[in-house]
């Protein structure tokens, strides 16, 4: 049977005749929903963005939009609600719909669905965002009854989205690892049966495998070609992506809050709203989708998304937990010297009964050390002050270590199994309940009470070591199965009281690594810790698979002592890819290493508008050889800029130019290696002169060499 390249699907329902056809498109993409004849919504199509309303005419109805547990569906359900009464079939139709223009391209479409016999209605909502090509959907689902006798019902699953395909092939990239090896990408065919994405860690969630994944169709979708969906959900919690190919070799996605020991009541007129799950669907390869998404997040979702980004020195691997003030400000005159913006006081700074001297004690007490730091957080930002930068802190404010004040005062206050279980501690500290309000108090008082006291802080780095262990809520009682999901509209209710009284207050997105990274988190931080793993080479992998997802201005990316084998230009260079920052003992480097780097954040604060805020090109990506390559152009063309590396080249590796992209063809273009060692000539071919856009995207730079861990910065600057 013949299949259309467009995923026309084409799940025979005979008989179905629509009444109502429900189009969700953007400027590439069009979603169509049809009311059928027996009242019930069903997909017809989502692809490639058709012509005018009478091409929907064609369509075969579909399969049924948001399959419901109980009926006639074979396959994963995306809804599954148990009843007062122990029965638990919904059937929902069609009642009604309605369209909204929530700003200048951006709609909103609502399509409420109801059973006839329990008092259950959903809402399927999709936010499309035409300019940009991507879609927001979820889903409210209410309990209808009236009155305090109203029926209780039990959410079992509730899935933010469900998307139908229908294709010749598919295939799964997914993006896995543990820590210091985050975003590690896989590709492999979906065939008959399901392939689960899911996790259980409460709040580290993303540890093992981030919220995001890309489907290719017919055949694996490339930078420059194919097709393929790439979706993320907004949750900083247990998610899970189901992908069920069935028997006659349809696909079927569903997405949202991992359903695992997560149900929950609802009463008769509440309504649960499910996480935004946001996706695009592109035939036009990888590269423009992730350019979509970077250009959507910094409209319309990262929190201060065109604001700057400070450049910054942190202390952690230059002093670890043994530092004083007289050390700190040292240090500050390092950040001065260097030109960033911004000193970050890492852990250690805490505790006086039990002084934050290691990881085993002390968190919860958030009270300067007063040994470490007699003048207090006040000495240091006045310190800062006085050198010219800013000043930012670690703080860590949802956990406790079993050693605290914080503990023997509240252990009520502590997800754990008291008198049933022994305390099994990560990182030798647990989890505050945050569903508990009592806790929430607690934790934005925490910020509250240093930004009080102390408002010269300008930045944060907010931290989340641990998974939620001994799980148990005493603050729950006998609700239990909602923890997890509590938990996270706890943190959310926290970030949103922050974000109100500190607007703006920049945060740095932290879970031991990337153990946290969602767009939900990431409309009340302003970026994210990529990986505790600052080893260049390992960051060009770890970088280049959040790049699909995430915008180079949401990606920390610091210079460390990490793999000394690489030189200071190729490890500033990698970072230079993201939101510089460094974590290094400044003046302990040599001389040339000193201008180096003053001049390297020079050029990255005069390029940030370029790297910060403009079109990214994956052109050689790390795990097609001995070679990487990225590429920068700004919104308006003027100037572009190209990161280049041979990592680990053979002795006569035979490279080839490197085509460049997002040129105009027919403009002039200056080329300029920048970032060079201190006393050092550019060997680049071609450098100081002049090609037209043309040439450069058709025949390129010769960029790489067969040097080993030998970095190149190009400026590309339009005439």
């Amino acid at each position: 049977m013949k299949r259309y390249h467009f995923f026309l699907l084409s799940l025979l329902m005979c008989g179905i005749v629509s009444a109502q056809t429900i189009r969700i498109s953007t400027s590439k993409t069009d979603l169509v929903f049809r009311v059928g004849g027996d009242g019930r919504l069903y997909q017809s199509y989502l692809g490639s963005r058709l012509g005018g309303n009478g091409d929907f005419d064609h369509l075969a109805a579909g399969p049924e939009a948001y399959v419901t547990h109980g009926m006639e569906d074979y396959f994963e359900p995306a809804l599954e609600v148990r009843q007062s009464d122990g029965r638990s079939s919904l059937l929902l139709k069609y009642k009604e719909h309605s369209v909204a223009t929530l700003s200048d391209g951006v709609t909103e479409t609502a399509i409420t669905l109801a059973d006839e016999v329990y008092p259950v209605t959903v809402c399927l909502h999709f936010t499309a965002y035409e300019r940009d090509n991507i879609i927001r959907a979820s889903t409210e689902i209410s309990n209808t009854g009236k009155g305090r006798k109203a029926p209780v019902m039990t959410l079992c699953r509730y899935a933010s989205s469900m998307l139908h395909l229908d294709a010749a092939s598919y295939e799964l990239t997914e993006f896995s690892g543990d820590w210091a090896e985050e975003a590690k990408m896989t590709s492999a065919p979906l065939t008959f049966g399901k392939k689960v994405l899911d996790t259980k860690l409460g709040t580290r969630a993303n540890m093992f495998t981030p919220p995001m994944f890309i489907v290719s169709l017919d055949g694996k979708a490339d930078e420059h070609s194919g097709t393929a969906v790439l979706g993320t959900l907004g949750w900083t919690g247990n998610f899970r992506f189901t992908f069920e190919v069935t028997q006659t070799g349809s696909l079927r996605i569903i997405s949202g809050i991992n359903p695992y020991f997560s149900e929950r009541a609802l009463k008769g007129g509440e309504t649960f709203t499910t996480p935004d799950f946001f996706f695009t669907l592109t035939s036009t390869g990888l590269g423009d989708a992730s350019r979509d998404f970077h250009r959507w997040a910094r409209d319309y979702q990262l929190y201060q998304g065109h604001e700057e980004r400070y450049t910054l020195l942190n202390n952690w691997e230059a002093t670890y937990f043994s530092f004083d003030e007289e050390r700190l400000v040292h240090l500050m005159d390092n950040a001065a010297d260097m030109g960033v913006d911004l000193f970050l006081l890492d852990d250690g700074w805490f505790g006086n009964k039990f002084p934050r001297s290691s990881d085993r004690q002390g968190l919860g007490d958030w009270e300067e050390t007063h040994d470490k730091l007699p003048g207090g957080v006040a000495r240091l930002t006045q310190a800062a002050s006085e050198k010219g930068i800013r000043f930012g802190i670690w703080v860590e404010p949802e956990m406790v270590n079993p050693k605290s004040e914080l503990y023997e005062k509240h252990p009520d206050w502590v997800i754990h199994q008291p008198e049933v279980r022994d305390e099994y501690y990560f990182r030798n500290q647990l989890v505050l309940d945050l569903s508990n309000p009592a806790v929430q108090d607690y934790v934005f008082g925490v910020i509250d009470r240093l930004m009080t006291d102390y408002p010269d802080i300008a930045f944060m780095k907010w931290d989340c070591n641990s998974p939620i262990t001994n799980i148990w809520s005493p603050y729950l009682k006998e609700k239990q199965t909602q923890l997890y999901v509590d938990y996270v509209h706890g943190l959310y209710s926290v970030l949103e009281r922050i974000n109100a009284k500190y607007p703006k207050l920049r945060m740095m997105l932290c879970s031991g690594g990337s153990g946290r990274i969602d767009y939900k988190a990431l409309s009340y931080f302003t970026e994210f810790w990529a990986s505790d793993n600052t080893n260049p080479i390992d960051r060009l992998f770890i970088q280049y698979g959040y790049s699909f997802f995430y915008p180079a201005r949401a990606v920390c990316a610091h210079v460390t002592s990490w793999n000394r084998n690489a030189s200071i230009k190729f490890r500033t260079d990698v970072a230079s890819m993201g939101k510089l920052g460094f974590d290094i003992r400044f003046s302990e480097l040599a001389e040339n290493d000193q201008e180096y780097i003053r001049q390297a954040v020079k050029n990255w604060k005069r390029l940030s508008y370029v790297i910060a805020d403009g079109d990214q090109y994956r052109l050689f990506s790390p795990y097609d050889g001995p070679h990487a390559a990225t590429q920068f152009v700004s919104t308006n063309g003027d100037k572009s800029v190209l990161f280049a590396f041979d990592v680990h080249p053979a002795a006569y590796d035979r490279t080839r130019p490197l085509r460049l992209e997002g040129l105009d063809p027919v403009a002039d273009y200056t080329v300029e290696e920048i970032n060079l060692m201190p006393g050092s000539r550019s060997s680049l071919r071609g450098n100081g002169q002049t090609f037209s856009g043309r040439y450069l995207m058709t025949v390129g730079l010769p960029v790489f060499t067969s040097s080993e861990l030998r970095s190149r910065v190009i400026e590309i600057t339009r005439k």
